[in-house]
């Protein structure tokens, strides 16, 4: 499985760590993309469905989401996208790791962590033919890369079926996080 470019995502500066897909042009999102609960709620279903793709790359969670408005609060937003993100089957993880992009890493940090994250990574996607994905909202960005490479290296030890339920956790809580992002809350 090919991820495009030849260069590791973490060391791309355009690609944020919490963007699923590819950023759209600034006037095409700011005319589709909800601001609110409300306009996300009344908004027609393919700019709701393109909001959600922003938040995670599944087909499947978006319409799901979709088709289940309106929310009366975002709590009842998080409880529906967990609930879907639950629910994914492994082609809707595969859809929605394909649109992953690797954390992001900072900018100036040494070359040799540059190296030895590029290493797990490779050492990762052989064994799970995937991108790693982990989220890291929460921590300081000091901590980030130690974080990452961590998770590489102990779920490295993990049989396929044990990381599937791992990675769709993660991209539970990414979405969740993007959720939150996007209403600005």
């Amino acid at each position: 499985m090919t991820r495009g470019s030849t260069l590791p995502a973490h060391r791309l500066p355009h690609l944020p760590g919490r963007v699923a897909i590819p950023a759209l042009p600034e006037q095409s999102r700011t005319s589709r993309t909800p601001k609110s609960l409300d306009a996300f709620n009344t908004a027609p279903a393919d700019d709701a469905r393109h909001t959600l793709l922003t938040c995670l790359h599944s087909l499947h969670w978006s319409r799901r989401l979709t088709d289940h408005r309106p929310y009366p609060d975002v709590d009842s937003l998080l409880a529906a996208s967990d609930e879907a993100a639950y629910d994914l089957t492994s082609g809707d993880l595969a859809e929605a790791l394909a649109g992953e992009s690797l954390p992001a890493i900072p900018a100036d940090t040494y070359e040799a962590a540059h190296m030895a994250l590029d290493a797990a990574h490779a050492a990762y996607e052989a064994r799970f033919g995937h991108v790693f994905v982990i989220c890291v909202d929460d921590l300081p960005k000091n901590e980030v890369l130690d974080h990452v490479l961590a998770g590489i290296r102990s779920r490295l030890t993990n049989d396929p079926e044990e990381e599937r339920v791992v990675v769709a956790e993660e991209l539970r809580r990414l979405a969740r996080g993007r959720l939150l992002s996007v209403f600005s809350l």
